[in-house]
């Protein structure tokens, strides 16, 4: 389904593999120059420093790919609803996800190599520079604009460099700016990866959502309620397994959108019904812990500010040598004067 590799707009043949042209040649000449470049606001470069990293310049990926199944056709929107066709089956709709193998796996699968290629080429860039990951990355998709059928997958982030001696394996990329970044490897944690987890669920509008819908009472469309539960469970689940396979302690999630909307049913055969779509984006980044023992307890020393013992015994001289001394008071100063022990 991906659009093969061709011309890359320089007029320079690409066989697909490595950098396009054009990206090489833009990365060498930032490699040869000395000089970097960057979205980093002035707060996010200092932060970055400030825990030993420096910019090294601005990278990208993209990818064009051609979605070849798509709208309602026997396409990825299949609700597999056995009852269509018949306008009151009274048989209860099921969602299909993607992450169950409904046919809008299809459609995830693309969505997840896209994602990869476009990410890869953004880290190729990232080690042409010499860095040693991407901070910032932001992945956008957008139709192509040559095509309606076709999608630009693009990230786009700044290449940092760590200070030390140290190298990563692979170069890691976060969503993060600057300030996180600093915040997540001064507690002891290290991006791993930029995570896309996604899912898309089709159920078919039955008879009890079509009741439940027409009702003049204020009632849950259960059937809706199961779809974005189910799309968002499985979302998750998505975003879980691909971190699983980085080796990631835990993910630190960017946004999540849940886009909805109806289309036909093509099963129903021109019926007039409906199946309700679900889609479910989540962004965020894995993440791993690099601190391998405990922090050393820190101690906490309170000293004695003046000498309270002196203040407590005139407090407690001048309560008591009064006629209208009040005995609860004064048993309270002598026991907190006897609790001072050698401090007093």
């Amino acid at each position: 389904m991906a659009v093969g590799p061709g011309d890359d707009g320089g007029g320079a043949a690409w066989s697909g593999s490595g950098l396009p042209p054009a990206a090489a040649a833009r990365t060498a000449e930032a490699a040869s120059s000395g000089t970097w470049s960057s979205a980093l606001s002035t707060s996010a470069f200092a932060a970055i420093r400030s825990v030993g990293f420096e910019p090294v310049g601005q990278v990208m990926g993209s990818a064009v790919y051609y979605i070849g199944r798509s709208g309602r056709y026997w396409g990825y929107h299949d609700c597999l609803y056995a009852g269509s066709g018949f306008l009151f089956a009274n048989m209860p709709a099921q969602v299909a996800v993607s992450g169950a193998g409904a046919p809008s796996a299809g459609l995830v699968d693309v969505v997840d190599r896209a994602r990869r290629t476009a990410l890869g080429r953004m880290v190729e860039e990232c080690e042409a520079l010499g860095g040693d990951g991407v901070v910032s990355a932001e992945l956008t998709v957008a139709p192509f604009a040559a095509r309606h059928d076709c999608l630009e997958f693009k990230v786009i982030g700044t290449a940092v460099r760590a200070r030390g001696e140290v190298r990563p394996r692979r170069p890691f990329t976060c969503h993060l700016d600057g300030q996180g970044f600093a915040k997540l490897v001064a507690g002891g944690w290290i991006p791993v990866e930029l995570l896309v987890g996604m899912s898309v669920a089709v159920r078919h509008d039955d008879l009890a959502t079509r009741t439940q819908t027409s009702s003049w009472r204020n009632v849950e469309v259960g059937g809706w309620t199961e779809l974005v539960q189910a799309v968002r469970a499985d979302a998750r689940e998505h975003i879980h397994r691909q971190a699983a396979r980085r080796g990631g302690d835990g993910i630190v999630l960017a946004n999540g959108n849940l886009r909805t909307w109806h289309e036909p049913c093509f099963r129903s055969g021109g019926s007039e019904q409906e199946d309700a779509i679900a889609e479910v984006t989540m962004v965020g980044t894995d993440i791993a812990r690099f601190r391998t023992s405990a922090p050393a307890p820190q101690t906490l020393s309170v000293l004695p500010l003046g000498n309270r013992g002196d203040r407590l015994r005139q407090r407690l001289a001048a309560a008591a040598s009064s006629p209208y001394a009040d005995r609860q008071r004064v048993g309270e100063l002598a026991d907190e004067l006897r609790d001072l022990g050698d401090q007093g």
